[in-house]
């Protein structure tokens, strides 16, 4: 018998004190043997509502573990308002994977719950029947919970989540609602959903016009993911929507156009080259393009989003490409990141286009990903450094560079910027990809680094001392990343 059923079949067996601490740890496999008995006098006594708040606070687990040993804790039990099943709280030792122990568990949870005060259903599980699903979420899925989230990882092409699931009653509590790999076909007729503000959308087979009706049916919505949503081609955002502020939209590859009437919309993330309308009150963009690139965000983008204040790009295989007077400039823009896989030899100096489009940028952020070719060392190449034309830099303030290299036109960039950033106040270079970071403590994670990059670490230093350092003014913080010595002695 799983942890859930011993504990509700002990259940009609104890009378006594709420604050009894007479509980059988053996009726719980979870529990460790050697804890036997919990004293009463180490329990307060603490009126119920109390001891409610208390469980509804602790890990499902956590929770199953406190019920097998007090009686103030079985109680709550029945109405424990979190409930989350997934492969990392139903494993055990005893069972390790098994689909038929994690579904016999819910059973007994399920069967014994009295879903009043269920706030929170997660369910993220393989291997189950459609059947079994069915009638967990008809238990548990009642008025007053407040978040749904539904990942049965198998068989999506199969699963439909029923839209009668939704009475009025739960669309007038629920706030957020996740699903996963199945089928969703909200109609006119499953009414409005006061409550929600926000939806998940991962893998969902719906369609353009079911999107619209859901969306047009959700006043409150604050945010809105969409991924792997393949069936739909074009996003409309109703005026209805005046709360939505945040908008993700990733490869949803049939997806051409996203067009916003919603008047506060002021985050966007979005990946493709997608046809964007009604974006003037943007202020966050993180975009991932595989064709347009840098050429779109410096022609395009100033006057799409004329109130950006932070720029993350993500691009694909970058090529050269050239520098780009824009017509119109980022005025708001503050915060510029861009990470980019180049192709060997790469000119990074056109990147100098960014900066003069940005008048008042305060922090540049830049990662460059060779893959595992190698760059042409400025150490190894004798030709004449690129005139720039001089342009000062008055607002910037912060620039880091993740996976700087010897590569010539990049040290180049470096310079420029350092002769040219008048304000600026640090200068980070780090040799590392972002998140590898060694101090001598972690070097266990050198083996994820590529190869190419640990060879390439010694060479960017020599350049960074060679050509950069002596020209960092005195106000300027210089920082350096590099592997520490133990990497350098494995490397070698």
């Amino acid at each position: 018998m799983s942890f859930a059923g011993s504990i509700a079949s002990s259940a009609n067996k104890r009378k006594g004190s709420p604050s009894s601490g007479d509980g059988d740890p053996s009726a719980c496999p979870l529990l460790d043997s050697r804890a036997g008995k919990i004293p009463r006098r180490l329990i307060p006594d603490l009126p119920e509502d109390i001891w409610r708040h208390i469980h509804s606070l602790m890990p499902l687990r956590a929770a199953a573990r406190a019920a097998c040993l007090s009686r103030a804790f079985l109680c709550s039990w029945r109405c424990y308002p979190n409930l989350i099943f997934n492969e990392d709280v139903l494993r055990s030792e005893a069972h390790g994977y098994n689909p038929r122990y994690f579904s016999r568990t819910v059973d007994h949870i399920l069967s014994n719950h009295s879903s009043i005060g269920l706030k929170i259903l997660k369910i993220g599980l393989g291997d189950i029947s459609f059947r079994k699903l069915k009638s967990w979420l008809h238990a548990a899925i009642t008025p007053g919970i407040v978040d749904i989230t539904i990942n049965i990882w198998e068989d999506y092409k199969k699963y439909k989540f029923p839209c009668s699931l939704l009475s009025e009653g739960v669309r007038n509590s629920i706030r957020n609602l996740d699903l996963a790999a199945c089928a969703f076909h909200p109609t006119a007729e499953l009414g409005t959903l006061r409550s929600l503000t926000s939806l998940c959308l991962y893998c969902v087979r719906i369609e353009r016009g079911e999107l619209e009706c859901l969306l047009s049916n959700s006043p409150a919505l604050e945010q809105l993911n969409l991924a792997h949503c393949d069936k739909i081609t074009c996003l409309k955002i109703p005026r209805v929507l005046e709360r939505l502020t945040s908008l993700i939209v990733s490869f949803c590859w049939r997806l051409q156009v996203i067009e916003n009437q919603a008047p506060n919309l002021s985050s966007l993330e979005i990946s493709g080259d997608i046809i964007i309308g009604g974006m003037s009150q943007v202020k966050n963009l993180v975009g991932m393009s595989y064709s347009k690139r840098f050429s779109f965000a410096l022609a395009e983008l100033p006057s799409i989003m004329p109130n950006l204040e932070t720029l993350i790009i993500r691009s694909g295989d970058e090529v050269v490409y050239t520098p780009i007077m824009p017509s119109t400039k980022f005025l708001c823009l503050k915060h510029l990141d861009i990470f980019v896989t180049v192709s060997p030899p790469y000119d990074y100096v056109p990147l100098v286009s960014f900066l003069d489009a940005s008048p008042y940028l305060r922090t540049l952020s830049l990662d460059f990903n060779t893959g595992h070719q190698e760059h042409e060392s400025v150490l190894e190449l004798s030709s004449p450094w690129k005139q720039m034309a001089e342009h000062h830099h008055r607002s910037l303030k912060s620039v880091k560079i993740t996976r700087f290299s010897s590569a010539k036109s990049l040290v180049e960039l470096t310079c420029y910027i350092l002769k040219n950033a008048v304000s600026l106040e640090c200068l980070t270079l780090d040799t590392l990809p972002y998140g590898f970071g060694c101090n001598g403590e972690n070097h266990e994670r050198r083996f994820s680094i590529q190869k190419s990059i640990m060879r390439e670490a010694p060479r960017a230093l020599v350049a960074i001392r060679t050509y950069i350092e002596d020209k960092v003014p005195t106000r300027v913080k210089l920082t350096i990343g590099e592997p520490c010595s133990q990497c350098h002695a494995e490397d070698n």
